[in-house]
């Protein structure tokens, strides 16, 4: 398998291209790289240092792939944070490039742009690009809770809201949508879920909450979840194995009591995830 990924990258810790893309390859996956922007570390941190890229780079580094031929070989494309709408623009001919050589392959976008307790972070433009050209051309998309409620415009405080407005989302494009935090009024207060919908069926994995506060996670999910939907085509065994998966890692970061999550040291996980939690429909 061979995957497109066109998102953030940092030279210090994990997010972005540096939290996706080494689970990918750890499951035996081809990644192209292409990054959105380059920073020191994440902006978490309140301080960094890089540049954001454009639109004209990004799409130039595409047309060298295509040069060489290897489109057609490309299964997917992943995308997550953009930096620019030009960068969006460049993405979304970038996957149009890519189906054209392949009409197989998959869009998977991650729709960063903020979060609950810090709303929306990216650059005025984005969110709008995002819901009204990315979404359209994407087959899946990973959004967390607070994304979910901005792109489908709807509340999601239960179960039946939270299942309502992924079908919201589904109208505008996307066949797959994995909600990769969620809290409704029947979520545990020592749990958190995950949500995917397919097809008008909904399935729920409960995982335990860990005490910890760290970025990139939600780049790994995605990145794991194209990967298996890939293999399998199954909207519930994508979210059995990439859950468990990111679950382990974030237990390995807690324990550790590291502000970074441990990608490398955790890297297990992604192959053969040390605990597993049922797929239940909902």
């Amino acid at each position: 398998m061979r995957i497109l990924s066109i998102q953030s990258h940092v030279a210090f810790g994990h997010v972005g291209n540096a939290s996706a893309v080494f689970p990918m390859q750890r499951l035996g996956v081809e990644v192209w790289p292409i990054h959105t922007v380059q920073f020191s570390n994440h902006t978490g941190y309140g301080a960094w240092r890089g540049r954001v890229f454009d639109g004209p780079m990004i799409e130039d580094l595409v047309l060298g792939i295509a040069e060489r031929g290897m489109l057609g070989q490309c299964d997917g494309v992943l995308s997550g944070y953009m930096g620019s709408a030009d960068i969006g623009t460049a993405i979304v001919r970038a996957v149009a490039a890519v189906r054209s050589a392949n009409p197989k392959a998959l869009y998977c976008c991650d729709p960063v742009m903020g979060d609950t307790g810090r709303g929306i972070y990216v650059r005025p433009g984005i969110p709008e690009f995002l819901r009204d050209q990315a979404l359209p051309a994407a087959d899946i998309v990973t959004p967390n809770q607070f994304e979910l409620n901005f792109l489908s415009g709807l509340p999601t405080g239960t179960l039946d809201e939270a299942k309502a407005a992924v079908a919201a989302i589904q109208a505008l494009g996307p066949r797959v949508v994995l909600v990769t935090s969620l809290v409704t009024e029947d979520t545990p207060s020592e749990s958190i879920d995950l949500m995917a919908g397919e097809g008008g069926l909904f399935w729920r994995l409960r995982t335990p909450r860990l005490d910890l506060d760290v970025n990139g996670a939600g780049d790994a999910i995605a990145a794991l979840f194209l990967v298996h939907y890939a293999r399998t085509g199954s909207a519930a065994l994508a979210l059995g194995m990439a859950g468990a998966s990111v679950y382990g890692l974030l237990r390995r970061t807690a324990e550790a009591g590291s502000r970074e999550i441990l990608t490398v040291d955790a890297q297990d996980e992604f192959v053969a995830p040390s605990e597993t939690f049922p797929v239940e429909p909902i």
